[in-house]
């Protein structure tokens, strides 16, 4: 009996110690640098945000944030890539809406479900922009859409950011409504697809709030596809305001591998939302075009859940499901 007792209570005490050792473990997070992997090219919107939160995510985990390039596939490689890296919570990445529902849809196998990517925060949003430059002969969405009816098919070519992206999606839709044929041109990102507009490589870009409010003055902005015009941007009309229903965008949150445990989750989450609530955060944010969202875990993936439902419906219409 004697030497039951002892082992039971040799046993307890090992089990507290473990315990101890997990919670501890816990409460450290993070102890250590985090790597914060941009699916996209330099300059583009992931990289943009990025930037203006590196300092303040910094202050907020107090640990070092290596923001890093993952490039590929419209982001597709970058997320494989995170699906299968170690759910510690010290790698995580940008994601965005709708290239993580489009892109298992349209492509079949993406090297990732869209379910895979565990959601930590969506921060920001951005409609989608047509925009010409400034010597463009089109002034207006209608003079855009007139000429391109009388022109060959494939001859007006659309840049944008990534394939079975919100831009690709957006340019697809305009096709479809103005019963024109638009060749989407992808780029590695939305920064990268800038110079093929200025180079006249492209007749348009199919781009971003936020291009139109960088390059202010420097592309004349044809139509913004949200309900309605944004304050920094008032001189740039809807497509609903010109005849088309035409809603479309882009979500941008971070993403963690599947796996990782939720009280780390929290702990980067809670650091989203302290540093999309800095002040100076939210005014670059707001001066550069970017719609601020304070989406946690459970809403960011309600959220994610319920544009799946709505996208399958128009990629099925558009015919573009992968069989």
């Amino acid at each position: 009996m004697k030497k039951n007792a002892i082992g039971c209570t040799a046993l307890v005490a090992i089990l507290a110690l473990v315990w101890v050792g997990v919670a501890t473990a816990a409460e450290k997070f993070p102890s250590k640098r985090i790597t914060y992997n941009i699916c996209f090219n330099p300059g583009g919107e992931s990289d943009i945000t990025a930037r203006f939160q590196e300092q303040a995510l910094k202050k907020a985990l107090g640990q070092d944030v290596t923001i890093n390039y993952k490039i590929g596939g419209g982001g597709a490689l970058c997320w494989a890539e995170l699906v299968q890296s170690k759910p510690d919570g010290y790698t995580i990445a940008g994601h965005n809406l709708p290239h993580i529902a489009l892109q298992p849809l349209e492509m079949g196998n993406a090297g990732y479900k869209t379910l895979d990517l565990k959601n930590i925060y969506m921060f920001e949003s951005t409609p989608n922009l047509l925009m010409v430059r400034n010597d463009s002969p089109y002034k207006t969405l209608k003079d855009f859409v007139d000429a391109a009816k009388k022109s060959p098919p494939g001859v007006f070519t659309i840049g944008g950011s990534g394939t079975s992206s919100a831009n690709d999606l957006g340019t697809t839709m305009l096709s479809k409504a103005a019963g024109i044929q638009l060749t989407y041109i992808p780029f590695g990102g939305t920064g990268s697809a800038i110079p093929a507009l200025l180079g006249g490589h492209v007749t348009a870009l199919m781009t971003y709030s936020t291009m139109g409010a960088q390059y202010k003055g420097k592309f004349r902005g044809l139509a913004m596809a949200s309900e309605k015009r944004m304050e920094v941007l008032p001189d740039i009309p809807t497509f609903k305001e010109q005849g088309y229903d035409i809603v479309e965008g882009a979500y941008r949150g971070v993403a963690a591998p599947p796996g990782t445990p939720d009280d780390v989750i929290k702990i980067l989450a809670d650091a989203f939302e302290k540093v999309m609530k800095d002040p100076e955060v939210k005014k670059k944010m707001d001066q550069n075009a970017f719609k601020t969202e304070l989406m946690g875990p459970e809403e960011s993936l309600a959220l994610v859940k319920k544009k799946m439902v709505e996208y399958e419906v128009i990629m099925k219409e558009l015919g573009r499901i992968k069989k």
